[in-house]
């Protein structure tokens, strides 16, 4: 799940903070390097600990993340942070001593009998650069899978989320040594400076623009990365499902964190002439689930001003290129609270710079298609996206969308659910991302698997040693046929 960030900016800082997690960071390093074992209890004490971090102080992260944003929903921050980050690690406790396990592999049947397995190592010190729009959750599921892995870990918070930050990082010292889990406070300088650290791995979630930025950087110490990006995620409404459940799916995809989440639908196309029925079951839905949206506490603020002038900027530019602004609320947008209530948009084009830009707000453009081909052909001509979304009953089509687009990742006949999934790898592809991690893929991601061969004590390489003669080139013939 990506946040729209500002560009990590190059640091010229000598400051003490700086140095400080430098410092640290040398320590974890070269703890590593002194000891390359991290035992199964270790691993399992680390992420007893971070579990009771999250589990006993929930209400204390409610708290933060509300203060953070202005108003976020008490109600989708357990849904949404806790719940999904407490299952990350109770999956992994239950699951990482059989991925400890080395791996037997059937060694080619020119070196048999020797023996092939793969083992899994720690990769030393693993760094995550965290978003705003899920701080708990864009922390605590990386770190459980770094961990369980053997790693030791830095995590770098969003400076648009103080709170959660200075929370998380007091409460960090407190269940664990500095010498296995460290958390850096700062602005964009320090996490430029964070970056720039030689992790043995590192993790970043946030935008494709940032994306660009701390791949270069990583990139002076040949660090590898996963990035967790973003982009326009469609949602594609077949001809024979229902547009009333199928708007109802949407929308509450859609307007969770008043759509201030990565996966969320970008953009829905709509067979053709369907496009006002679906905005009034848009609004019908908007009805239901937020009748009072300008009071309700179970609708989310735009986390600052600048992302809530971003997203009217998006509005005034697509209403002067000529699209329709359908509101989906009787509710006025309130700039004091930065509460956005959604709209819907007709008739825009890739001109707008909302069919441009991840949208990350309660903004949903709506276009027709004439049939699923050009639904396909007008996904695949965009940037690949983190996420695609299909509604039908028909298995054909179904299978047709998913053969025939690429993506990070998709729901069926829903949104959002398959980020849920510890058993299914989350990530994107292109634009959107590289690289994997929930489950066994985070462990896989921060973990070195090394081949290791085993030669057997009665073997036949001798044969193919020099000086090469008749039978080296009988032997090599043979095995070239």
């Amino acid at each position: 799940m990506n946040a729209i960030d500002p560009a990590i900016q190059p640091s010229a800082s000598t400051g003490g903070e700086v140095r400080g997690f430098r410092r640290q960071f040398d320590a974890m390093h070269g703890a590593t390097r002194r000891t390359a074992v991290v035992s199964r209890s270790t691993r399992r004490a680390r992420l007893d600990a971070l579990f009771e971090l999250v589990h006993d102080n929930a209400e204390r992260f409610v708290e933060a993340i509300a203060a953070d944003f202005g108003h976020r929903s008490a109600h989708e921050t357990r849904l949404l942070e806790l719940f999904p980050s407490l299952e990350a690690i109770r999956h992994t406790r239950s699951h990482f001593a059989g991925w400890m396990k080395p791996q037997a592999k059937s060694p080619s049947i020119w070196f048999r009998p020797g023996r092939a397995r793969i083992l899994m190592q720690p990769l030393g010190v693993v760094g995550i650069i965290v978003p705003w729009n899920y701080p708990l959750f864009l922390a605590i599921s990386p770190m459980a899978a770094a961990l369980a892995a053997g790693n030791r870990v830095m995590v770098k918070m969003s400076e648009f989320t103080p709170r959660t930050g200075e929370l998380l990082a007091s409460l960090v010292t407190r269940y664990f040594s500095p010498d296995d889990v460290v958390v850096v406070l700062g602005d964009a300088a320090v996490g430029a400076d964070f970056a720039r650290l030689p992790f043995d791995h590192l993790l970043f979630t946030g935008s494709t623009k940032v994306g660009h930025d701390i791949m270069r950087m990583a990139a002076d110490n040949l660090t590898p990365v996963t990035l967790e990006l973003g982009g326009k995620s469609p949602a594609i409404l077949g001809a024979d499902y229902p547009l009333e459940k199928a708007a109802e799916r949407i929308m509450v995809g859609k307007l969770l964190n008043a759509g201030q989440t990565c996966i969320a639908p970008d953009y829905v196309l709509v067979p053709a002439g369907r496009e006002q029925a679906f905005v009034a079951a848009a609004r019908a839905v908007v009805a239901k689930c937020w009748p009072e949206l300008a009071a309700t506490p179970d609708y989310t603020a735009i986390v600052n001003e600048r992302h809530y002038q971003r997203l009217q900027g998006y509005v005034d530019d697509a209403r002067e290129r000529g699209a329709r602004i359908e509101p989906l609320s009787g509710a006025q947008a309130d700039a004091t609270k930065r509460r956005l209530p959604p709209l819907a948009l007709l008739n825009v084009n890739d001109g707008m710079r909302v069919m441009q830009d991840e949208i990350f707000g309660p903004l949903l453009p709506v276009l027709p298609y004439q049939d699923i081909a050009a639904a396909i052909a007008w996904v695949n001509q965009h940037p690949r996206p983190l996420a695609l979304y299909y509604f039908g009953n028909d298995g054909a089509e179904r299978d047709r969308v998913l053969e025939q687009t690429v993506s990070g990742g998709v729901t069926v006949n829903d949104t959002i659910l398959h980020i849920a999934q510890e058993n299914l790898p989350f990530g994107g592809v292109g634009p959107s991302g590289m690289g994997h991690y929930h489950g066994i893929e985070g462990f896989r991601t921060f973990s070195k698997q090394k081949a290791v061969f085993y030669q057997s004590r009665l073997n036949g390489m001798s044969l193919f040693n020099p000086p090469y003669g008749a039978l080296f080139e009988r032997l090599t013939k043979f095995l070239m046929r």
